[in-house]
């Protein structure tokens, strides 16, 4: 049996609901291309969630969600704007730049968040040839250090973008963690708080592959289904999609399994708060912990429970919880991290 750890919610399986759901759409033929009863289904779910005007695009991958969603607001000479952290100016190898033609400005902040203050800096050169033109700001709801923006903030946001005729784009790949630990439903901190392009992710939460690009603001939908094919995102078997889709709206299954690991996250924070010797960094506001441990104790437990590592310079770690950890999990991770700092300072 493989191990459980805290490198990663992706490095969880996919929730046992949603592969019935696979299996159960396999049986048969059905039509290709999203033009099956399933993907039909999941779409009209979208629809009731976030407005029947919206329209939704099912992708592969978080990263294909974000850049393509960007790509289709934009022209190349247009800028994105988004926090240094942000998953497309890090994680996504010069994806967006490269299909999008667009230059990313990053921001520097200290909990991952972009406000209209920190904004305004890259709001400038608008009609200058010679600069690039702001098109869009991009913020990450939960963010990549697991803080949250509230409603009124992504609002303020909306409102700083709008003004400038800029779009607002939210990478959403745990916005199931953020709607838990919000207590609110999707579309009142997307669309009704100005989000123009929404990158819907599951994959973190228990499915097994597929996201959705959401257009809040469906003028900009047209002519997506043509940059979806350009960009190899169009599933032939998009029914494997749509049923996953289908079983983790079902019963709010999303929400069980993100409330889950949000608690697992917030228990975990509370034990290691009571470790002398280490420090949490951010608020643990959904499924992340940030943490800085005792640097000798990092490689060893890293044997077992498996983590990244954030800021190699002051030891700082970050932790994921998912649908499927264990309070045992937590625990046994906690008892071996203080027994490891026992020892090295028996030495």
């Amino acid at each position: 049996m493989n191990k459980r750890g805290f490198a990663s919610d992706n490095n969880a399986g996919v929730h046992p609901q949603i592969l019935e759901a696979m299996a159960a759409c396999n049986q048969g033929h059905a039509i290709g291309y999203g033009d099956d009863v399933y993907t039909k289904a999941a779409l009209e779910k979208f629809k009731t969630l976030f407005g029947t005007d919206t329209e939704t695009y099912f992708v592969f991958t978080g990263t294909a969600a974000n850049v393509l969603g960007i790509t289709s607001a934009l022209r190349s000479f247009n800028s994105v704007i988004c926090a240094e952290t942000a998953h497309i100016h890090v994680d996504e190898c010069g994806a967006p730049e490269k299909f999008s033609g667009c230059k990313l400005l990053s921001v520097a902040t200290t909990d991952g968040k972009l406000t209209p203050e920190s904004i305004k800096q890259h709001l400038h050169g608008f009609d200058f040839e010679h600069h690039s033109q702001p098109g869009l700001v991009s913020i990450t709801q939960v963010t990549e250090m697991g803080t949250l923006y509230t409603v009124e903030e992504i609002k303020a946001i909306a409102d700083l973008v709008h003004s400038h005729g800029m779009y607002l784009h939210l990478d959403g790949a745990r916005i199931a963690n953020a709607a838990v630990a919000l207590n609110s439903d999707f579309k009142s901190f997307t669309r009704d708080a100005g989000v123009d392009i929404l990158s819907f992710g599951g994959t973190k939460n228990g499915m097994m592959y597929g996201e959705a690009i959401v257009f809040l603001n469906p003028a900009l939908a047209e002519n997506f289904k043509y940059l979806r094919k350009q960009g190899m995102q169009l599933a032939s078997k998009m029914r494997y999609i749509g049923a996953q889709f289908n079983a983790y709206f079902e019963d709010d299954l999303w929400k069980k399994s993100a409330s889950h690991a949000n608690a697992m996250a917030g228990l975990l924070a509370e034990k290691l708060s009571h470790i002398k010797g280490v420090k949490i960094t951010q608020p643990v506001q959904a499924n992340g912990v940030f943490v800085i441990l005792p640097r000798e104790t990092i490689a060893s437990l890293q044997k077992k429970y498996f983590f990244y590592i954030w800021n190699e310079a002051r030891a700082e770690v970050r932790l994921m919880a998912s649908f499927d950890t264990t309070k045992d999990d937590v625990l046994d991770f906690c008892r071996l991290l203080e027994a490891k700092m026992q020892n090295a300072t028996s030495r």
